[in-house]
């Protein structure tokens, strides 16, 4: 049915009212939003709500009887399959130190029998004469006294070169710090040092250069 004039007048005026209503609704909506959203913001070190604190409280889960895993493999025993034993090696190698240590130190005011005092226990009879012979040598004794050196020696084991049933053989370092009135300073050689005997009862019978072999 076709509307009149008047009726068309009063249907625009109810959708004029209508639409005035809902913009006052979402304008006063809009605006409580936006007066809540004004609140001041938390404090940067503030610390964040924890999310249980509104939350009730929940029971702590039940706990796991975890079984744990054991290995029923073991890192073999390599020591028997060697001519010598673990306290065997480590006596050995501590010979070899105290060797080092005792053939880098020495003084210009000690002959070479008190050189070789310092080193006798360790050392087969052999082997001490080597070294007090080289000791005594006319160059180097001469050298050593004009400038007056003095030696402290510092030894350490670097690796196991080779290993028989009654000997073994280190690279030892042995650093000696010397003083001096000329060529002061300090020094490091390497060494191959074999001991002979077993178990924990160790002598050092030899001593080359590391480049020399001693294998």
């Amino acid at each position: 049915m076709e509307l009149s004039a008047a009726q068309r007048r009063i249907a625009f005026v109810l959708v004029v009212f209508a639409l005035a209503g809902l913009g006052i609704y979402l304008f006063t909506s809009r605006h409580g939003a936006a007066h809540q959203s004004t609140a001041p913001p938390p404090r940067h070190n503030a610390a964040p709500p924890s999310r249980e604190s509104s939350q009730e409280p929940s029971q702590p889960p039940a706990a796991t009887s975890a079984t744990p895993s054991v290995s029923t493999t073991q890192a073999p025993d390599i020591y028997q399959w060697l001519p010598f034993t673990q306290a065997g090696l480590s006596s050995a190698a501590v010979i070899a130190v105290r060797f080092g240590d005792a053939y880098g130190t020495f003084s210009y005011t000690e002959n070479a029998a008190a050189y070789v005092a310092t080193m006798r226990s360790l050392v087969i009879p052999q082997l001490s004469g080597q070294i007090s012979a080289a000791y005594a040598t006319p160059g180097v004794a001469s050298m050593r006294t004009s400038r007056k050196q003095v030696s402290t020696g510092s030894a350490a084991v670097t690796s196991l070169r080779a290993f028989g049933p009654s000997s073994l053989t280190f690279i030892v370092a042995i650093t000696e710090r010397i003083t001096a009135t000329k060529g002061a300073g300090q020094t490091t050689t390497s060494y191959a040092v074999t001991l002979t005997g077993g178990d924990t009862s160790w002598q050092v019978s030899d001593i080359e250069l590391e480049g020399a072999g001693n294998s």
